[in-house]
């Protein structure tokens, strides 16, 4: 079902369970893993120079994560290819995922609430908003997931974007063989 998986990092990615559920799901599939660091940016960084070399702090602090991920993955025997990009987060990943050619985008949500996620917004919420491609996302802190999948529930708004991911969603169950319960919720108060 899915060749390629993009799993963008962070340092509180590293530590999710979300890590483990994609090298389970790409050996599950057969598919290829990359892991994916964006150097946001929009953050102030330093530039140091070091035996000769200039390097940006971020893009090094980049490095430091995908190893640290990508120790994860080598315990788990799944194969993986790593990039530092550049720029904003959201919009780096989807691009990055559409000029590479992957299937699938795997992310951890971090369950901010409230104020600090009005303020800091949600670089998963903007990537499941704008990429073209499937977006798995799960809580940072969830530990139960198995493959394959027993069940999917699939929420629907009549949209067509809800449509287009219900298909999607229909023949992922397909290939798992889980059952499928199908929600939609009416507003009232409108």
């Amino acid at each position: 079902m899915y060749d390629s998986i993009l799993l963008p990092v962070d340092e509180a990615a590293v530590e999710s369970s979300l890590l483990y559920h994609a090298a389970e799901l790409a050996n599950w599939d057969d598919a290829s893993v990359e892991l994916l660091y964006v150097a946001n940016t929009g953050r102030d960084s330093v530039t140091v120079a070091g035996d000769g070399d200039v390097v940006d702090t971020l893009v090094r602090e980049g490095e430091d994560v995908l190893d640290e991920a990508g120790g994860v993955l080598d315990s788990l025997g799944v194969e993986y290819a790593t990039s530092v990009e550049q720029g904003t987060p959201a919009k780096t990943i989807v691009d990055y995922a559409e000029h590479e050619g992957h299937d699938l985008i795997a992310m951890p949500t971090h369950g901010r609430q409230g104020l600090s996620r009005y303020l800091l917004g949600s670089v998963t919420g903007k990537v499941v908003r704008l990429a073209p491609m499937p977006v798995l996302t799960a809580p940072i802190e969830e530990e139960a997931f198995e493959i394959p999948y027993g069940g999917l529930l699939l929420p629907t708004d009549g949209s067509d974007q809800a449509l287009r991911a219900a298909r999607h969603g229909l023949d992922f169950a397909a290939e798992l063989d889980a059952d499928v319960h199908v929600l939609t919720v009416n507003d009232d108060s409108l």
